[in-house]
């Protein structure tokens, strides 16, 4: 497969995480792919992220190619993500955890706008069983 994009742009609003997700469901179905179980998992907590610690627009933009899904979340603020050990009774602080467990490599740099934080998941074409003569 040669190498796919897409971008969408959201608002900083709680219902934003549930919309990345699904133009990524949506997006992959287009190209034919099937990312692991946890793609949506680390959307979410990367679009969930940026809505909670940023203002303003968040922008998410999906790369496919090599096997491999690479998202990326921009936002506006220009402090870098820093995962933190969360205790038994926090209700957060485990989000960048899961990325980094879950995903194949994750990062952030800074932008001209604030900062991009990514990560990256195996994908692969969906099984097809062969028609039945």
């Amino acid at each position: 497969m040669s190498a796919a994009l897409a971008s969408w742009t959201f608002t900083s609003q709680a219902r934003s995480a549930r919309r990345a997700r699904q133009a990524a469901r949506a997006q992959l179905a287009e190209w034919g792919l099937q990312a692991c179980d946890y793609a949506e998992l680390l959307i979410s907590e990367l679009v969930t992220n940026a809505v909670r610690h940023a203002r303003g627009l968040v922008r998410m933009s999906l790369s496919a190619a090599d096997g491999l899904l690479r998202c990326e979340v921009e936002d506006s603020s220009p402090v870098p993500p820093s995962p933190r050990a969360a205790s038994c009774d926090d209700e957060g602080s485990r989000g960048l955890l899961l990325v980094e467990v879950l995903s194949c490599g994750w990062g952030s740099v800074p932008t001209g706008r604030g900062k991009l934080v990514w990560f990256e998941v195996p994908v692969r074409m969906p099984v097809r069983m062969p028609a039945h003569a």
